[in-house]
């Protein structure tokens, strides 16, 4: 999997949110959070084409985008490269580093405890 920047996961998000969309609609929906100019979008969608992040279809004289790259794998293969650059491919360090500042939600805590439940209950 190619690299993708910050700039391109922005163009990514919008469209695993919705697709297919044409170019003009992925940057009124960027232009929702932040001022994107027409030509950068246009070259980030180039990009991620050339990755195969994303494929277009031709409709009429418009191209309709739509993600290659699903969402959920992205973030795993990101996540398990964060985990074993920076902490050693081990996962409690992370976790405890956030519980230890208190940035866990209850939330949080309660999806981590039904993961080790199921975990435990898939492994005995």
């Amino acid at each position: 999997m190619a690299e993708i920047s910050n700039s391109e996961l922005e163009v990514l998000k919008v469209l695993w949110a919705q697709h297919p969309l044409s170019a003009n609609q992925i940057i009124e929906r960027l232009n929702r959070h932040q001022p994107w100019h027409q030509k950068t979008v246009k070259t980030l969608l180039n990009r991620l084409v050339s990755k195969q992040a994303i494929g277009f279809e031709k409709v009429q004289r418009m191209y309709l985008y739509s993600p290659l790259l699903e969402q959920e794998s992205y973030q795993i293969k990101q996540s398990e490269s964060l985990i074993a650059r920076i902490f050693g491919g081990r996962i409690s360090p992370l976790v405890s580093g956030f519980a230890k500042r208190n940035n866990l939600q209850k939330e949080d805590i309660d999806e981590l405890k039904a993961l080790i439940k199921q975990w435990e209950q898939d492994h005995d």
